[in-house]
């Protein structure tokens, strides 16, 4: 940071256009960071600060062997309790709540923030240093392949069911506002919970797909274990879809086969590439059915949805575990390559019909995503904002250098708007939970998920970087704890569909509603702009986003003609404008509220002062959008002329 004395803008001012070239040398001259020897502090800093830079005179003072044997002196930033210090999650609380419930859950936030700062984040932190380890074998010779995960690990899940973190969405003690109850201490928790969210997600995932079921009878015991507040009852599930030939593209990838027994169970086959919290109790997973012959049925319309325990009376159930991954981050939980070698499952979809089966679980799974993205946004930011307050460069606090805290405000401006728009999927989803939803919200629901998802997996990414370097060099070091908020949010962008997945699903969504989705979107988000309409200090904002939005409009009408290629080529910044319009308008609509902050106006304006629309409005013909496809591809393999040629 440095102290800019010189009002360059009012120079330029007076400055006819040329002479503004001949003056920036001066300006920069007058921008230079102070030398030690003249730094100077204004009378409103106090005493702290000149005892802070007298006593670093005196360290640089000291003989060089001492000096050497330092290290460095600077007060750590520390938060409090994470509900009482987060402003616009009590205040949107505050406004969708009834008031009896708000009572109710704002007394159980409070208290269960004071229990992650005092035993759960020290339990996370522990986990960090003790990673999952394999053992193989035991002393004398035998498979075992069993697990180890710390202590802390197996205790954070007994919080987990404590806490209710799942059993809150399928108890719905407060109606629809459970599933926003619930997602809130899942907000809360993520970040310090040592990735336990993602076992919590999968979990949560597996009981809302035999929820959907009708909770059949032989599932009714293992749907208690995963909602159970009771620690020594509560089970975690896995998602084991992963396998060698891709991720994403399960109906082309999955080979595992599912072999049916003479007593109606099926013995599984096949090899899982990537699970996550393999130690868990039960998973689901996908397999093709083989006939009489041992032939399977290939494509999507071949899998078929299993339920099994991952131990079998103490023993793992038929699974080997050929090792554990070696990831960049989430390195707290375990990842593994599992053969399934004959281990006993049951079929719970119908026969052919497992994809359309756990895509109740992929929505799950995608909403705890986009909740880890936010918590990892606002954590690192409100870590940022307390080290402003406690660091002293250039003469004076890094909260009073006004760059520094725009790059700070920006990063809060992001995070605003992702959390607006995973409170709105919560709500959403709560409302379809409890049979209150019209087709309406529905639709806007289905459209939403990937949406949100993929925009806040994003945005995570680039938030905590940008907030890892408001730390300057403290951000690198590991034993701060920054870099690992930062390795464990950039796989959020890549679990559960990364970024050009998520958008051909939005895709898919417009065509399969056959257009009505966009309908019910343009009107929710009008409908949103109306009702703030009235307030003058947010017309500008109102204004924009209703300019953004004709623009989506004039796109969806030239892309009709189009051929899929373009579409397909757009299918990312069309996401990327359906994210940033609803997530202003939901912005707007809070900021309107009768007893909205400066901050909550402020916020909106900034976030619809930018692009929300990057959506080109002149669309090529379909030809010259395959055209265009193909120079993309020469783009990426120039210099590899053969296979480029191959695709």
């Amino acid at each position: 940071m440095f102290t800019c004395r010189l009002p360059w803008w009012r120079a330029s001012a007076t400055c006819k256009p040329w002479q503004a070239v001949r003056f920036l040398p001066r300006v920069w001259e007058s921008c230079q960071p102070p030398s030690r020897k003249g730094i100077n502090t204004s009378p409103g800093q106090g005493q702290q600060d000149s005892a802070q830079e007298k006593q670093i005179l005196e360290d640089l003072e000291m003989p060089l062997a001492r000096r050497e044997t330092e290290t460095l002196f600077q007060e750590q930033p520390e938060t409090g309790n994470q509900y009482l210090e987060d402003a616009l999650l009590q205040s949107y609380l505050k406004t969708h709540l009834p008031p009896q419930v708000l009572e109710e859950v704002s007394e159980d936030l409070e208290r269960f923030g004071n229990r992650l700062l005092t035993e759960v984040k020290p339990l996370g932190w522990e986990c960090e240093l003790n990673p999952p380890v394999l053992r193989q074998y035991d002393a004398w010779g035998q498979r075992v392949d069993h697990i180890i995960t710390c202590s802390a690990w197996r205790r954070i899940k007994e919080i987990a069911a404590e806490e209710g973190l799942i059993a809150e969405a399928y108890e719905r003690r407060y109606s629809n506002w459970s599933r926003l109850h619930q997602a809130v201490k899942l907000y809360l928790f993520s970040n310090f919970s040592g990735g336990f969210n993602c076992p919590l997600a999968m979990t949560d995932g597996a009981a809302k797909v035999i929820e959907s079921l009708g909770i059949p009878g032989s599932l009714r015991k293992a749907f208690g274990h995963l909602t159970s507040r009771d620690p020594k009852k509560f089970w975690t599930s896995g998602q084991w879809m992963t396998e060698r030939r891709g991720g994403s593209d399960v109906a082309n990838g999955t080979e595992t086969v599912a072999k049916r027994q003479p007593d109606g169970t099926y013995r599984l086959y096949g090899f899982k590439w990537f699970t996550s919290a393999a130690d868990s109790d039960v998973a689901l997973t996908l397999a093709r059915v083989a006939d009489a012959e041992g032939q399977v049925k290939q494509g999507s319309s071949g899998l078929s949805l299993f339920f099994l325990k991952v131990r079998d009376e103490g023993k793992l159930n038929s699974i080997q575990v050929q090792r554990l991954k070696d990831k960049l981050g989430t390195r707290q939980m375990a990842t593994a390559e599992l053969w399934l070698d004959g281990a006993k499952a049951e079929l719970i979809s119908a026969e052919g019909h497992g994809v359309a089966c756990i895509s109740n679980m992929l929505n799950i799974t995608r909403i705890y995503n986009a909740i880890s993205s936010v918590a990892s946004m606002r954590r690192m930011i409100s870590l940022s904002r307390e080290y402003a307050r406690r660091r002293v460069a250039f003469g004076k606090l890094l909260k009073d250098h006004p760059l520094h805290m725009q790059t700070i405000a920006r990063m809060e401006v992001q995070t605003r708007g992702a959390f607006l728009l995973v409170m709105e999927i919560v709500r959403l989803l709560g409302l379809v939970e409890t049979n209150m939803a019209s087709e309406q919200d529905q639709l806007l629901l289905r459209l939403l998920i990937p949406v949100t998802k993929l925009y806040t997996g994003k945005q995570a990414s680039a938030v905590v970087v940008e907030a890892m370097e408001s730390f300057g060099g403290q951000g690198y070091m590991e034993d701060t704890g920054l870099p690992v908020i930062v390795r464990d949010a950039l796989v959020l962008s890549i679990w559960e569909g990364t970024t050009n997945i998520l958008s051909l699903d939005v895709l898919r969504c417009l065509t399969k509603s056959q257009g009505q989705v966009m309908a019910v979107f343009f009107s929710t988000v009008q409908k949103k702009l109306e009702l703030a309409s009235s307030a003058a200090e947010l017309e500008p904002a109102v204004k924009r986003t209703q300019d953004a939005l004709s623009s989506l409009a004039r796109f969806m009408q030239a892309a009709g003609s189009r051929g899929t290629v373009t579409m397909e080529l757009a299918a990312r910044d069309f996401s990327y404008a359906l994210a940033r319009i609803y997530a202003g308008a939901l912005l707007i609509e809070h900021a309107a509220r009768p007893d909205a902050s400066s901050t909550d106006i402020s916020a909106a304006h900034r976030w619809c002062t930018r692009e929300l629309g990057p959506v080109a409005t002149e669309l090529r013909s379909s030809s010259h959008g395959a055209e265009e496809a193909l120079v993309d591809s020469a783009l990426v393999y120039e210099g590899s002329p053969a296979r480029a040629s191959r695709l």
